[in-house]
């Protein structure tokens, strides 16, 4: 065999590999976790497995368009953070617009795929999630404002919403409370690895809330966002039955240790650890999320009677 011929298969997988890592899969992995339990909960214990797939595979194709022309429109500044700068655009693995036209073929293709095979209003909620996610998140608030995951977080939270649309072909007030879980859950998530790469942001100019403001104010609007989001799961406890709930209390006072720890020590003047808060985060949310999951499926008794 030739160099080559040799060369061939590598080259290939190489270029696969970068296309793959412009959908960002673990962002796309943490988005269905969130969308699998609304579906159940929209339907206590009668969801089709084949509406869960379809709906899964729609998901999966819009996260990776919104990834992927996220990647096109931030390649200048994954250039210059540390954390990023091994992503395809910023290495030039990839030319921009061979990215470009396969963001957007993900794109209309989820589109298509919710409407062919759940219903219009899931293939809508998918268009608006990806324009919102690229234009006002990523164009438009990341690079002026340091409440940009506070706002702009809003697309990650679609996923209930397109999972509860796919069931229904509405958009119930549990799919709402869902929505809001994650969209105060985010802010900590997101500035809690934000404080550990802080020299990052200001080296790209972006407004990030660790990078302009002080450790103690960072870590004091975490400890509210904690706060919301703990009590927000516990409003979702009225359409779920005991199990959901015992959960969801006894993670979220998991997390809100965690969190006034974080703020106790930046008080203090203590070296902190805001990585774990960050990992853990990712833990707390799928734990709440898979209470929903099992509490739905076996159709316990609602704590509202219904």
């Amino acid at each position: 065999m030739s160099i080559r011929e040799r060369v061939a298969p590598s080259r290939l997988r190489n270029t696969l590999l970068a296309y793959v890592a412009l959908t960002k899969p673990r962002v796309i992995e943490l988005l269905l976790v969130t969308a699998i339990p609304a579906m159940l909960l929209a339907d206590r214990g009668t969801v089709d497995p084949l509406l869960i797939l379809n709906t899964l595979v729609g998901g999966m194709l819009a996260a990776a368009g919104a990834n992927t022309l996220n990647c096109v429109a931030d390649a200048d500044i994954d250039k210059v953070m540390k954390r990023t700068a091994r992503r395809p655009l910023a290495r030039a693995s990839v030319p921009t617009r061979h990215a470009l036209v396969f963001g957007l073929v993900l794109s209309v293709g989820s589109f298509f795929w919710l409407w062919w095979t759940t219903n219009l209003l899931s293939g809508l909620l998918a268009v608006a999630t990806i324009a919102f996610y690229v234009f006002v998140y990523t164009l438009l608030l990341k690079r002026r404002t340091s409440q940009n995951v506070v706002w702009g977080g809003a697309a990650g939270c679609m996923p209930v919403m397109i999972g509860w649309s796919a069931v229904t072909g509405t958009i119930g007030w549990p799919a709402l409370v869902m929505f809001a879980i994650i969209f105060f859950w985010t802010p900590p998530h997101t500035w809690a690895l934000a404080m550990r790469y802080k020299d990052d942001y200001k080296a790209a100019g972006v407004p990030m809330l660790p990078a302009v403001a002080t450790e103690r104010q960072v870590t004091r609007q975490i400890l509210i966002y904690t706060w919301l989001t703990v009590i927000t799961t516990l409003v979702l406890a009225l359409a779920t039955g005991w199990l959901y709930a015992s959960v969801a209390l006894l993670a979220g006072v998991w997390f809100l240790v965690m969190a006034h720890q974080l703020y106790a020590g930046v008080k203090r003047g203590e070296p902190v650890k805001p990585l774990r808060l960050f990992l853990q985060s990712n833990n707390y949310l799928a734990v709440v999320f898979c209470a929903l999951a099992i509490d739905s499926a076996l159709a316990l008794p609602t704590l509202l009677g219904a």
